[in-house]
């Protein structure tokens, strides 16, 4: 998935409760539930990492001769870029999302 579907998701500010009968339907296990959402949300903090760090590269090349006005107009910037991704869903709250939606493919290894 890419940031823009991320950004998608909704955010809501307020606690929501979950039917946990509701999450075991799929799987017929809670546990392996949780272990299928824990490993997609740790896939999309990994995507999301890798996407801030692309986008912060270009603020890690300095310069000695750069004058003040620059590096605070560069300073907003970045400051801007870690607003964005403060605000954006927890990974998950993504998975999650995408677990009722049926959009997580998994497999069983049990026979």
């Amino acid at each position: 998935m890419k940031l823009n579907e991320y950004t998608k998701a909704k955010k809501n500010p307020f606690a929501i409760t979950h039917d946990l009968r509701e999450f075991d339907k799929e799987t017929g296990n809670i546990y392996k539930t949780v272990a299928i959402l824990s490993k997609r949300a740790n896939q999309i903090a990994t995507e999301l990492k890798e996407d801030f760090h692309e986008r912060a590269k270009d603020f890690a090349t300095h310069n000695n001769n750069q004058d003040v006005f620059e590096e605070s107009q560069e300073n907003v910037e970045q400051v801007e870029l870690a607003r964005f991704f403060e605000q954006m869903p927890k990974p998950a709250i993504i998975a999650i999302q995408e677990f009722e939606r049926n959009e997580i493919y998994y497999k069983s290894l049990e026979k």
